[in-house]
């Protein structure tokens, strides 16, 4: 039951419900879409670890590793509000065909996961910019352009057209 409740609210990287008021973060690619060129190079400024206030006002913290070959390594952990951990994801950020894309997994505390053996979330380039990656139904972006390193905003569509927002900073 409760892995089905946050399968439902949380398609990936976490933390703060987005106010309505708010514009959204994320973008989608329309049907068809082709993913631009990018390279691993352009998102160096996402390398390290954030930390940050998650689901429900719970820590929340992100790692990402340097490039190995055409692959970037990321983690992210969601802790109870008792400071256990809720859930993990486990994250490869890929150059593949020119271009680049994100492919998830997320795991209970007990290490099962949530997606079937053999299935992940994969979320498509929409767009690429200065301390920017828009992948479909997800952002991960530098809080402030001007100051990479700092702080990271990660955002995920929910299938209920809302967001989670996350806001990192640098640990």
């Amino acid at each position: 039951m409760l892995q089905s409740v946050f399968r439902a609210v949380v398609l990936l990287c976490a933390c703060v419900l987005t106010p309505s008021v708010q514009a959204q973060e994320t973008r989608l690619g329309g049907e068809g879409f082709e993913s631009p060129a990018a390279r691993l190079d352009q998102l160096d400024w996402l390398v390290g670890q954030w930390s940050g206030e998650g689901i429900g006002g719970a820590p929340a913290m992100e790692s990402w590793l340097p490039p190995t070959g055409d692959t970037m390594v990321g983690t992210f952990v969601q802790s109870t509000e008792e400071g256990g951990i809720r859930f993990t994801e486990h994250m490869y950020l890929m150059e593949e065909d020119g271009t680049l894309v994100l492919r998830l997994k997320h795991f209970n505390a007990d290490l099962t996961g949530w997606e079937k053996k053999g299935d992940m979330l994969t979320f498509r380039l929409v767009a690429i910019e200065p301390c920017a990656a828009y992948f479909h139904a997800l952002t991960l972006r530098c809080e402030d352009r001007d100051k990479p390193g700092v702080g990271l905003v990660a955002a995920v569509r929910m299938q209920s057209g809302g967001e989670l927002l996350f806001r990192f900073n640098a640990m």
